[in-house]
């Protein structure tokens, strides 16, 4: 099985509403590059430093899936960037990425995400953002977690807020011509265990997907559960 080459693919995050995971088809991540190339944001706002949604609908969903196969195709336990797709009732809405460098050292992980525009304004974006820093501070033992958002992203914004991150500083980045004002936001372990706001499932993290993390020398939750 290719779960036997690549574990992550066996790496699951239920929440209430909720799967994240890796794609188990092309159908799957066909139906990523259709909902991308349907809209993912306001066309008068860019939300992201490379603007990926801008261009016709094949180049967009073509987009989608190189993206999709790079975040795989380049793994390293050093650098890695896990591209979570998030299911709610086994319909394709969006993505989850939690990336980490030289984690097992600086325990610190960034995260980006996407929604369909007809799953925004629903609650999902905090839901699925929840999800992944349970898998970074309560299964991978992180400290802090990072995010970042233009000002006028304000969806983004409240995300944070509501998962207890704190202003960490500005950046100024040059996007489609335009000079674009960055907020960071960061979150230590005791303001997310003291926001903490949905019930998160972790399935599959064992000591190969530990391993493809960097923390080979680490058990996960399932193995301490069985030595114990």
């Amino acid at each position: 099985m290719l779960a036997d080459l690549l574990p992550i693919l066996r790496l699951r995050l239920r929440t209430e509403r909720l799967e994240l995971r890796l794609l188990a088809d092309y159908g799957e991540l066909e139906a990523l590059a259709r909902l991308a190339a349907d809209g993912v944001h306001d066309p008068g706002f860019m939300p992201f430093s490379n603007p990926w949604t801008v261009g016709e609908p094949e180049a967009i969903r073509r987009g989608v899936a190189i993206w999709y196969h790079r975040a795989i195709g380049r793994w390293d336990p050093e650098d890695w960037a896990i591209p979570f797709v998030v299911f709610c009732d086994g319909e394709v809405i969006g993505t989850q990425v939690v990336a980490g460098k030289r984690f097992a050292l600086a325990r610190e992980v960034d995260s980006g995400s996407w929604l369909g525009l007809a799953h925004q304004g629903k609650g999902l974006g905090t839901e699925m953002r929840a999800a992944v820093l349970h898998l970074a501070f309560e299964g991978l033992g992180a400290q802090t977690a990072r995010s970042g958002s233009y000002v006028g992203n304000d969806p983004s914004e409240r995300v944070s807020k509501r998962l207890g991150y704190r202003p960490d500083g500005e950046e100024f980045h040059v996007v489609q011509d335009q000079r674009r004002h960055l907020r960071r936001w960061r979150v230590g372990r005791e303001d997310w265990e003291a926001h903490r706001r949905h019930d998160v499932a972790v399935e599959g993290l064992d000591a190969d997907v530990l391993d493809m993390l960097g923390l080979g020398d680490e058990l996960g939750p399932e193995e301490k559960e069985e030595e114990s």
